[in-house]
């Protein structure tokens, strides 16, 4: 064995750890470790074990070796567990990965919202539809990328949820003011729409499929809105929310051929004698200036979503070696260029078919008014089928956070898990109130975006805060200047699409429903 002075054989690599291990346990949590100066003279468990020592020695004695210093390395940054999470259906499995990532993302942002978007370009027009619809894009991948690079920014913790993250960064009382709200409405306020489409859906495609043999007296649309609800009823006791990605899957293989065939079937055929695309104008200026606002809404109500995004990363395991925010970049990668290859075309694709003609209730209202006799009964109903499968797997990971909130309000007053009976309660009194609003509330484009302007704040403006004030760039620097001012935008435009979204209620809620069928 070569000479070597004692301190070269004890010396560990300078370079700062990133990230911080955690042991799989049933909860996957970890907790804060405490802080150590990084120096290359301090000694480690396994600072002994260097490339340098074990040079001379054999292979097989190596790879053990090699093997402890990993397994002390995790062990050494064991933290504090938090059984409630083991309890509770997002971190209750944590055996996600970059797959179970794409299937999400892509089930959470293609659906119904793009079928409406062609809506939204009536009002704005050619030019600034696209650049809308651009911006919009391009601002929600970049605050979905802080937000999986936040998942893990303190050392030894993982904010699992949106308002965990939020109170870190706001504080505790101010942070569940800001995000709890806005994320269970968003989750209730998007379910109630999706009760809406699928209800709708379901009843167009029994016309579709029954045709002159239907009954005398077939059922009312609030019916088939009952009929949808309960069938995501029955869907939602699966119990958490990895065990959910199969119906992901589906929701995302759905949504992705149903939005490829509703724009192809559009431009395929003759566009109608009268079509415009000069876009509509309101009686007054004010009118005008506020159906503009609920367009901008609509497409904001698009790229919904990020109220998912740790919920999502939190069910994967991380280690010191393999931290998730990894497989969850690679799968939102994924994820969203499938995304833009069904937004933009269904939103451009379906404006140059119908131009100012689009119904309120989006591309498959237009399908079934203007082309119910030009495309084969087979095909338009296949179209609708899976219009019907995708907003089925939507509406279970969108009510996930509200299940989350409700066995977490549940768990921390009796210290106790729920029992099957207790979570199916909630889920199936979630159902029903979702119900209840869409019989109250039938009328998509309007709902669309005032959802959008109340909940924009959790795409667009919190993660630039929360980047501010967890990572606190320098002061006054362009990092600094760049992430407030696309903050307080993002907030402005929150108030403004909100303002514009209550117009269209208040003024179309009374004449205005997803869709009337033509006599």
């Amino acid at each position: 064995m070569d000479e070597r002075p004692e301190t070269e054989l004890i010396s560990i690599p300078a370079t700062p750890r990133v990230s911080t291990p955690e042991i799989l346990t049933p909860s996957g949590q970890r907790s804060p470790r405490p802080a150590t100066k990084p120096s290359s003279a301090t000694w480690t468990p396994t600072s002994f074990i260097s490339p340098r020592f074990l040079s001379p020695i054999g292979t097989p004695m190596k790879r053990v070796l090699v093997n402890m210093k990993g397994y002390l390395e995790d062990v050494g940054h064991l933290t504090k567990l938090n059984p409630q999470d083991a309890w509770l259906p997002i971190t209750e499995s944590r055996n996600g990965n970059a797959h179970y990532a794409a299937f999400h993302n892509l089930n959470a942002g293609v659906g119904f919202q793009a079928l409406v978007l062609p809506v939204a370009f009536a009002f704005l027009g050619w030019s600034w539809g696209i650049l809308s619809l651009t911006i919009a894009y391009c601002w929600q991948l970049y605050t979905l990328w802080i937000l999986v690079q936040l998942h893990e920014a303190v050392p030894g913790k993982r904010y699992n949820r949106y308002v965990e993250l939020a109170q870190a960064a706001f504080g505790e009382r101010l942070g569940v003011w800001l995000a709890l709200f806005p994320t269970v409405y968003l989750s209730a306020g998007t379910a109630t729409a999706l009760i809406l489409i699928g209800g709708e859906t379901m009843k167009l495609f029994f016309q579709i499929v029954c045709g002159p043999l239907c009954t005398s007296n077939p059922l009312t649309t609030v019916e088939w809105y009952l009929v949808f609800t309960s069938l995501c009823i029955v869907l939602s006791q699966l119990p958490n929310l990895n065990s959910i990605a199969g119906l992901s899957l589906i929701g995302a293989v759905t949504a992705i051929t149903y939005s490829t065939m509703v724009w192809v079937l559009s431009v395929s055929q003759t566009r109608p004698a009268t079509i415009s695309y000069e876009p509509l104008s309101m009686p007054s200026t004010s009118g005008s200036l506020f159906a503009v606002l609920n367009a901008l809404g609509i497409i904001a109500f698009a790229f919904r979503g990020h109220n998912l995004v740790l919920e999502i990363q939190s069910t994967m395991p991380s280690t010191f070696k393999h931290p998730a925010h990894v497989p969850m970049w690679r799968g939102a990668k994924i994820s969203y260029f499938f995304i833009a290859l069904c937004i933009f075309p269904i939103s451009i694709g379906g404006f140059w078919a119908y131009g100012n003609l689009m119904p309120s209730g989006g591309m498959l209202a237009a399908l079934y008014a203007f082309h119910i006799h030009d495309i084969p009964r087979g095909l338009l109903a296949t179209a609708f089928l899976l219009v019907v499968f995708s907003c089925l797997s939507s509406f279970q990971i969108y009510s996930m956070p509200a299940f989350d909130s409700f066995e977490a309000g549940y768990t921390s007053r009796t210290n106790k898990p729920c029992s099957i009976w207790v979570r199916s309660g909630f889920r199936v009194f979630f159902g029903f109130v979702s119900f209840f609003i869409g019989v109250a509330l039938p009328f998509l484009s309007s709902l669309a975006g005032l959802l959008g302007g109340l909940t924009l704040p959790v795409t667009f403006a919190y993660p630039c805060f929360m980047w501010v004030l967890i990572k606190k760039p320098a002061k006054y620097s362009f990092n600094w200047y760049f992430h407030w001012g696309l903050g307080w935008l993002g907030v402005a435009f929150s108030l403004a699409f909100s303002i514009g979204g209550i117009w269209s209620m208040v003024t179309n809620g009374l004449k205005l429903k997803f869709f009337k069928p033509p006599n």
